[in-house]
């Protein structure tokens, strides 16, 4: 398989640590490890205080198989494997496609969702959204491009980078349409639980489909990034197998104190969830007074759900440029829309941190500085 450079993690690469101010981040701030200890049962404590740093189950630790199955409706502990997540696409894509299969994918996106499949030899259909409609995803497109020899559609909402969740109509109608193709659908779902109205969450693609594989994990919604757990869940038992067998080449198991955080935290999940929405619910009305004040310069489209957004540039010719001298001049982190192959004129735009009211005072003094010099 030949794959090309992952523009986006060697730009997270050069300037994540570098940066004090992370305006582009996806994740919720990262838990603390005490406070999450803190937050254990006694169960989980004793599984804590008595582990072992020997190897673990491959398919996963059969409590945190249990609490992930937990979260899914008609979901079994048997359908959940535990991964790291982006391990969790790399399975799933080389267990469901062949070379000459076709893939169609939601675009922009994280690169090996779609990827991937081209260093397999598969063609690759990019499912753009409309801008100028909230970046709805149309599910006529979808219903236009699958063709006799389309083996997967991928997905993934809540959106990266743009925040767009679809109405449950729209989702149910994508269903559908790969369920009467007999395709299999892959899910990207690492933002579910972080909808700013409970009433928008969409049910879980393996939930709704037995051949879908779902993708979740511990990075963003629990703020577990570093723990480096995830999981893939499906009903369909041959390609579970093969996931499975796969991972033998990968990882093999799992880390065992990883397993045993984030049985602790999906435990304490509302707790931590809410957490999190408060903190997206107060920065998100900072943002909304910022779009305002800048609507000069900015177009913004309001994320529905999720860690991020897309602001489109109004004056900037080069989104690249643009964020290069940000990080230059005021010591802050935006990822510009050619990471993606999307263009020059968008960024991605990162609201799950504490620190957000900071950062963005920052921006907003950069900004003001740009428009008196520009004045002059």
């Amino acid at each position: 398989m030949q794959v090309k450079p992952f523009k986006l993690e060697r730009y997270f690469a050069e300037y994540e640590f570098a940066v004090k101010y992370l305006l582009s981040s996806s994740d919720c701030d990262g838990l603390r490890q005490r406070d999450l200890l803190d937050l254990a049962d006694a169960e989980t404590r004793q599984l804590w205080d008595d582990l072992t740093l020997g190897y673990t189950e491959s398919l996963g630790h059969p409590l945190l198989r249990a609490e992930i199955a937990g979260m899914y409706q008609g979901i079994s502990d048997g359908d959940c494997l535990v991964v790291v997540p982006e391990e969790g696409i790399f399975l799933a894509l080389h267990s469901l496609l062949d070379r000459g299969d076709h893939v169609i994918c939601t675009f922009p996106g994280y690169q090996s969702l779609y990827e991937v499949a081209e260093g397999l030899g598969c063609e690759v259909t990019k499912w753009q959204p409309q801008e100028e409609n909230g970046w709805h995803f149309d599910p006529g497109f979808l219903e236009d491009q699958i063709k006799p020899n389309t083996k997967l559609v991928v997905v993934n909402f809540p959106h990266n980078p743009t925040g767009y969740l679809p109405a449950p109509e729209d989702y149910r109608r994508i269903v559908e349409i790969v369920r009467q193709r007999n395709v299999y659908l892959l899910s990207d779902e690492m933002y579910r639980f972080l909808e700013y109205r409970v009433g928008d969450r969409l049910p879980a693609a393996c939930e709704l489909y037995e051949k879908a594989v779902s993708l979740f994990g511990m990075s963003k919604t629990f703020g577990m990034a570093g723990a480096r757990v995830g999981w893939v869940i499906t009903q369909d038992r041959d390609v579970y197998a093969k996931m499975a067998t796969l991972k033998d080449y990968t990882t093999i198991c799992g880390s065992a104190p990883s397993e045993i955080l984030s049985m602790i935290a999906l435990r304490a999940k509302d707790e931590i969830i809410a957490r999190h929405l408060a903190r997206i619910e107060r920065n998100l009305a900072l943002l909304d007074r910022f779009f305002h004040e800048y609507e000069d310069q900015f177009v913004w489209v309001r994320p529905r759900a999720g860690t991020i957004g897309f602001p489109r540039l109004k004056r900037a010719a080069d989104s690249l440029a643009f964020c290069q001298q940000v990080v230059r001049e005021a010591n802050i982190m935006l990822l510009p829309s050619s990471v993606y192959d999307y263009g020059i004129l968008h960024f991605r735009l990162g609201f799950g941190r504490e620190n957000l009211p900071e950062a963005l005072e920052k921006f907003t003094e950069y900004l003001n500085r740009s428009r008196g010099s520009h004045r002059h």
